[in-house]
């Protein structure tokens, strides 16, 4: 019988922790991104004074698997005149990359001594970007490939949109780094336990003089960043991609059964992976701000977790309040909000930084 003490290897400790790190994270994510539609639909009712889901288990809690089981039985209904191999592989190329994202976000401080990230990468947020901005090619080839009007423009527009505002969303986050020195994200969110987070730097041995002037232009980075992660998920109210009142549906007009599916998933999951991009960069992460180092044992290990999906679940509801509060933009307010606002805007902001990081050392 071979000895247990392989498993402890180094090599192989990193392997199978790393993929049962996946699993649950992935298990995790997957079953909120069912619930969230789950949530969007209680949500719009809670605010156009409706009751929402409530028919299917308690309160409506089974309606998502009612869902899926529908979805999957549906045919697949494939036009005639589509690019069929573009066509199947859209779906799958607007949800992956979300999913991706998932790998560098530290969900945790460490859990019986092994640190609570996929892949703890120093270039980190550069991963973020990089994988995230694939998310556009799903829905062009998904527009293109259909060989119809409306999913072309759909197209078009997402192509546009998501080129204009991955500047601003790149451009803000730079003052972060400015600051803290590093594009670890587990060094930033270690950072905001020991220091305050970004936005409320006031949390941790109270204000300073330091703080104060640098809690501006993180504030502004934080406000860009988070409008600009709007566009990105093509959220109200910046969904022209899908604008029902224009363009039927948008991108995934043509589609049905599960390949829709995806598309309506790999939203929600955009929505996840942004809120904890967004969590982590400016509202600390996984720390508590009254426990600056976060805690020792496998109790606050725990406690680390929940927070950091607690956020991410705060975050989530505000997407949702967004979408069924505000109207949807024009799509050239859409792009001049983008190029002659938040790009300029941003730009300023890293030179405001590098003048007040310069003050403070002279």
């Amino acid at each position: 019988m071979p000895s247990l003490d392989i498993f402890l290897q180094p090599e192989v400790f990193l392997i199978w922790t790393s993929l049962l790190k996946t699993a649950a994270i992935l298990g995790v994510v997957l079953t909120m991104v069912a619930y969230s539609v789950w949530a969007e639909r209680k949500v719009s009712a809670f605010i156009q004074d409706r009751i929402g889901p409530n028919r299917v288990g308690w309160a409506g809690l089974i309606q998502p698997i009612a869902d899926g089981v529908k979805l999957l039985l549906k045919e697949n209904f494939v036009p005639a005149g589509v690019n069929k191999f573009y066509f199947s592989i859209a779906p799958s190329l607007s949800m992956v990359p979300a999913l991706l994202v998932l790998a560098v976000l530290p969900f945790g401080s460490t859990l019986f001594g092994v640190p609570m990230v996929i892949a703890n990468l120093d270039v980190g947020i550069l991963w973020v970007f990089a994988v995230s901005s694939l998310g556009v090619y799903g829905i062009v080839l998904a527009g293109w490939s259909s060989n119809s009007k409306y999913p072309f423009l759909g197209g078009i527009r997402s192509s546009s949109q998501m080129i204009s505002y991955e500047l601003s969303l790149g451009l803000s986050v730079i003052p972060v780094f400015m600051t803290i020195g590093t594009l670890n994200l587990g060094e930033i969110v270690q950072y905001q336990a020991q220091n305050g987070w970004m936005v409320l730097p006031a949390w941790i041995n109270g204000f300073s003089l330091e703080k104060l002037l640098l809690w501006i232009p993180m504030l502004i980075s934080f406000v860009i960043f988070t409008i600009a992660m709007f566009a990105e998920t093509n959220r109200v109210p910046f969904d022209l991609p899908e604008a029902e009142q224009e363009l039927v549906a948008g991108y995934h007009t043509e589609y049905s059964s599960m390949r829709f599916a995806l598309f309506f998933l790999g939203e929600y999951a955009a929505i996840i992976a942004g809120s904890g991009v967004i969590v982590t960069l400016f509202l600390g992460g996984w720390s508590l701000p009254f426990v600056p180092d976060g805690g020792e044992g496998w109790f606050w290990g725990l406690v680390n977790i929940g927070t950091f999906f607690a956020k991410v679940a705060a975050m989530i509801f505000f997407f949702l309040w967004v979408r069924w509060t505000l109207p949807r933009f024009r799509f050239d307010q859409l792009m001049k909000l983008g190029w002659y606002v938040f790009f300029e805007v941003a730009l300023v902001n890293i030179f405001l930084t590098a003048g007040i990081l310069a003050y403070l050392k002279s």
